[in-house]
């Protein structure tokens, strides 16, 4: 099964951060080049996705639906369940990072590749993927506001008027400016893919290193780790689960629920990093830690489905995708997740 070489550099720098973890002046540096990084990263995802051509896919409606509906209703639900697990299994601030994993979007990516994989509906992947994304930029702060209320980082009017500045804003100047950059965007794409994930490392580094200092650290034990890693397997098997007999149950056809099992079960490592530190602050190294275990998860659980749909006998046939969507895939498609 894979490890995303990604992976290993989140680690790498997580590894940094408990061995040289920013202090004082350097904290304070750290966190404003982190605060810049991701309205540069919002403003970056903004300029690249064009509204227009995502909202062309539109027309596939019940698809996009059953995906937002498990993103955002199922997971969270889910996530609402696993609060009985405290404190027997989970301590309370690895619940808040678990429920908070339920509440991000889903990726793009990811979702794109192991559909094309499995030879699903790549195009409804792609808007399935790009939709979520714009949900989840309203709806993820909105959620987390309702569930986590004043636990795990404190959310709280501030916390939301921090979300609107640092990532709405940035966001829909990106889209306001597309017209102008989007082709320079398109043509630098390696370069700007390097940004993107030199900004979530920074992320990284410093919600980590405020995690050192404040300690946090010391309340985690090798037993709770074990279990949070068992509580996702369970997770994400049932959300594997729910989405391919219940694409089934809806009279989906076989392509749109590979698409929907990939779209629907998973979850953004990218979207999902910036909001947890500017949600949760010095608590955000325990918070973001069930995603970043989740993500890999995932992707590892994925890889070997998408690999065994490949081989199904219902494989023999490519679907056509429908030509709004495919040019969706030019503006979206390189999305992390």
């Amino acid at each position: 099964m894979p490890i995303d070489p990604y992976v290993l550099l989140l680690l790498g720098t997580v590894g940094l951060a408990a061995l040289l973890p920013a202090r004082g002046t350097g904290a304070e540096v750290a966190s404003g080049a982190s605060t810049a990084a991701i309205a540069l990263l919002f403003f970056l995802y903004g300029a690249r996705l064009s509204t227009r051509e995502a909202l062309d896919g539109v027309r596939h409606w019940r698809l996009h639906i059953t995906v937002l509906a498990c993103t955002f209703l199922v997971f969270p639900v889910l996530g609402l369940a696993a609060g009985g697990l405290v404190p027997v299994l989970l301590t309370d601030p690895l619940y808040q990072g678990l429920l908070f994993l339920t509440l991000v979007p889903s990726t793009v990516q990811s979702s794109i590749a192991f559909t094309s994989i499995a030879r699903g509906n790549v195009p409804a992947a792609i808007c399935a993927g790009s939709f979520s994304s714009l949900v989840g930029i309203v709806a993820t702060p909105l959620l987390a506001a309702s569930l986590l209320g004043g636990t795990g980082g404190g959310f709280s009017a501030d916390s939301l008027l921090k979300i609107v500045l640092q990532l709405l804003v940035p966001f829909l100047a990106g889209q306001v400016l597309r017209r102008w950059i989007g082709g320079f965007l398109t043509r630098h794409k390696k370069v700007l893919g390097l940004v993107d994930r030199g900004s979530i490392l920074l992320v990284v580094y410093t919600a980590f290193s405020e995690g050192m200092v404040q300690g946090v650290w010391s309340r985690v034990s090798p037993a709770r780790l074990a279990a949070l890693l068992a509580v996702e397997a369970v997770l994400l098997a049932v959300m594997l689960t729910l989405t391919w007999y219940g694409a089934k149950a809806l009279r989906f056809g076989r392509e749109d629920r590979i698409a929907i099992q990939f779209a629907g079960s998973k979850k953004s490592l990218a979207a999902g990093l910036p909001m947890a530190s500017v949600l949760f602050g010095a608590h955000a190294s325990l918070a973001v830690l069930p995603l970043m275990l989740f993500h890999q998860m995932q992707l590892m659980v994925c890889a070997v489905i998408a690999k065994r749909r490949s081989r199904d006998p219902g494989a023999e046939v490519t679907p056509r995708p429908p030509a709004a969507a495919s040019r969706t895939a030019v503006g979206t498609g390189r999305r992390s997740g």
